[in-house]
This record gives C-alpha cells, sequence and structure tokens, in this order.
C-alpha cells in the first residue's frame, strides 16, 4: 500500500507535464457526459411534467380499450352511471352533487413562437370542478373562465411557448371565437399545455353533440379506487377503462420517455467509443514517456500491482474530472430550458422543462469512469509488462 500511495502521487504531480494530453482525455469525457445528460434530461423532463398531475385518489374513466383521451368517447348515459358509482366523493354528503368533471378534448393548430411551425396544441373542455380535480391549480393572472361563454384561460407553458396566446386577446377554433381570459399554472404539470373552456360550449363550437372523452373523478380516499373500477368494470350498462390519474400519465410519458432514453443510450454508447479511444491514446502515450520511469521503480524493487493501480488511478481522475465538467455544464445549459415536444399517446404538443436530476448527473460520472476504467486498463497492463531492460533503454 506504502509503494500504491508512494507512486500514485508521484502520479498527480507529473500531470501538469502531460496538459495537453491529459486535458483532451478530460475534455473527450466531458462531452461524452454532456450529451448523455442532456438528452435524458429530455425524458426526464417530460416525463415529470406527466406525472406532476398524478394522483391517487382521482380516477380517469376512458372508454373501454382506448388508450388516451383523443381515442375515447363517452355518452352522457355513461357519465350518469360513472359519477353514480360507489367511492365517488360527493359535495354535502352520500346525496350530494358528485366531485366530477366530464371533459372533452380536442385540438388547436397555432404556430411556435420560436419558429413558427404549427403544431397541435390540446383544448380541454371542462366544468366548475375541473380546476377543483387538479390539486395545484391556480389563475397565475387575469379570471376563470365563465360557464356558458366563450372564454378561455390558457395554461402557462402553453402561454409562453405559442403564439396568440396572449391574456385579453382573441382566437378562433372550430366555428367560435373566443376571448382569453386568463392564464393557468398547474405545479409544472402536462396541465399547463392547455387551454380550457367551457365543455358544453365547445361540444357546440366542434359539433360534438353531447358526447364528452373522458369522466375525471374524485375518489373518498385512494383506498376506495378498487371498488370505484370494480363497479364500473363489471356494470354491463358502461364499456370503460378506469385508472388512477397517476396510472394514467404514467402510460402516456412511457412511449416517448422509452424512445428518448433509448436514444440518449445509443449516442452516449457511440461518443463513449470515441471517448474510450482518446482515454485508451491518452494513456498509452503517458506510459510511453514514462517507460524509463516505471523501469527504474521496479527495478528498485516497486512490484506490478502498484505501478498497475497507479495508471488506472490516473486513468479515473481524469475520467472523473471529466464527467464532473461535463455534468457541470449539462446543467447550467439544460437545467429548466422550456421547451415542447410531441406526445405520441395523443398527438398533441406538451410543453416542459428539461431537468438534470442528481441522479442522472450520478448516472453520467459513473459511465464516464466505466469509460475510463476500460480505457486505462490496457495501457496499464503493457506498463507492468515491458522487461525492465527494454524500459531502462527507452528515451
Amino acid at each position: 500500500m506504502q509503494q500504491v500511495l508512494a507512486i500514485v502521487a508521484m502520479n498527480f504531480r507529473n500531470i501538469p507535464a502531460r496538459a495537453a494530453a491529459s486535458w483532451v482525455a478530460v475534455l473527450g469525457f466531458a462531452g461524452v457526459v454532456l450529451v448523455l445528460v442532456a438528452v435524458l434530461a429530455i425524458g426526464e423532463g417530460f416525463n415529470t411534467t406527466l406525472k406532476n398531475v398524478g394522483a391517487d385518489d382521482v380516477a380517469i374513466v376512458v372508454r373501454g380499450g382506448s388508450s388516451d383521451e383523443m381515442s375515447s368517447s363517452l355518452q352522457p348515459n355513461d357519465v350518469s352511471v360513472i359519477t353514480g358509482a360507489p367511492g365517488v366523493l360527493r359535495q354535502g354528503g352520500a346525496n350530494g352533487q358528485p366531485f366530477a368533471a366530464a371533459e372533452l378534448f380536442v385540438t388547436l393548430d397555432v404556430p411556435k413562437r420560436s419558429t413558427g411551425a404549427f403544431a397541435n396544441v390540446p383544448m380541454r373542455g371542462t366544468d366548475v370542478y375541473g380546476p377543483q380535480l387538479r390539486s395545484k391549480f391556480k389563475i397565475e393572472s387575469g379570471r376563470m373562465l365563465t360557464p356558458g361563454k366563450n372564454e378561455v384561460v390558457v395554461g402557462a407553458g402553453a402561454a409562453r411557448t405559442f403564439e396568440g396566446m396572449e391574456l385579453g386577446g382573441t382566437m378562433k377554433s372550430g366555428n367560435a371565437v373566443w376571448e382569453i381570459v386568463g392564464i393557468f399554472s398547474d405545479g409544472g404539470s402536462v396541465t399547463e399545455s392547455e387551454v380550457w373552456a367551457d365543455a358544453r360550449v365547445l361540444q357546440g363550437a366542434f359539433n360534438r353533440g353531447a358526447t364528452f372523452q373522458t369522466v375525471r373523478v374524485k375518489l373518498i380516499s385512494a383506498a376506495d379506487f378498487v371498488t370505484f373500477r370494480d363497479s364500473l368494470t363489471t356494470d354491463k350498462r358502461v364499456n370503460v377503462s378506469v385508472r388512477t390519474e397517476r396510472e394514467f400519465m404514467a402510460a402516456q410519458a412511457s412511449v416517448l420517455t422509452t424512445m428518448i432514453r433509448t436514444a440518449g443510450f445509443a449516442i452516449g454508447l457511440l461518443m463513449g467509443v470515441g471517448a474510450m479511444f482518446g482515454a485508451l491514446n491518452t494513456m498509452y502515450s503517458a506510459v510511453a514517456t514514462r517507460a524509463r520511469e516505471i523501469a527504474t521503480l521496479r527495478a528498485l524493487g516497486f512490484g506490478p500491482l502498484p505501478i498497475l493501480v497507479s495508471v488506472m488511478t490516473e486513468a479515473l481522475l481524469l475520467a472523473f474530472a471529466g464527467g464532473v465538467l461535463g455534468g457541470i455544464c449539462a446543467y447550467l445549459a439544460f437545467n429548466g430550458y422550456q421547451t415542447s415536444t410531441l406526445n405520441y399517446q395523443s398527438f398533441t404538443q406538451v410543453t416542459f422543462a428539461f431537468a438534470v436530476t442528481p441522479a442522472l448527473l450520478a448516472s453520467g460520472i459513473a459511465y464516464a469512469l466505466m469509460l475510463g476504467l476500460v480505457g486505462g486498463s490496457l495501457p496499464a497492463l503493457r506498463a507492468v509488462r515491458q522487461p525492465i531492460v527494454t524500459g531502462l533503454r527507452a528515451t
């Protein structure tokens, strides 16, 4: 152990003499971590946005076999059966009005502020219980829409990302012109990507008759979900799929999150190969430069293991430095960066922020260390296997 510490300390002191080659390796590792963390931060941010709205005591009901709101359709009789099921929280006791909102879901074709390209923005028709079913819903500016009127409130994310969403302005959709009377937030959830209107007015504007697409229900408690779900899935009058809000939103996030993570790991793997070869080149150069030094140490009685450990330690140090540098750059450049992307479940735009989490940073640094371990192993083996006489003759 004394030999290991002595050689490692000597190597650290000699790193400035190999500054150029060392910086090449560090920057290579940093580039890999920067790109890997940035790409994975997209999926993390999107996933967080969808899951932020999830609650276990709120249920979402769609037509049986529907994977999302767009493909669902529910009639007024269906809504009556759903809101009358056991487990639903009611205002003023067992015979009171249920805390439930039958909602409509359509899309608007709106240009983005950044590019001018048109995108599908979700527009939701709801009622007075809609805001109460979102625990973090808050009007940030303006006021809540008035039921029965052609008024809308716009999510904060949609207002930032898309044109024509300013408070006090008007917008046209369906066969109606809508007045924007408020901007709302919802704790950074996917709801902030939406435009809200009164469900009955929206039905007329888009010629939807009396149909809805989802029913959102507040349960007495999370423990009542099983009773609520089983009563509906066994009721012959309706054909519905019932999930908690948390389960529903997790399913919505799964497709895109999987795609982004797969792409991120693929890009990271390809760049990692390049960084690993850079580390190999740097460490081979370091070993070649120190051939006489290593041979002298071995001739003085230093064993192969301390020399092996010293070379590996240098490679891991460079990898760690690169990983930390790349992580810091990724955090400063991308954390909180606002953008939007397509939700492949509903084919509508979702606004979200990149999320560079501690777990992502730790994963990036761990990946850099793994590359450094592989990149330093072959040069380390070469250092200990080289004959002493050959090393002493090196120039």
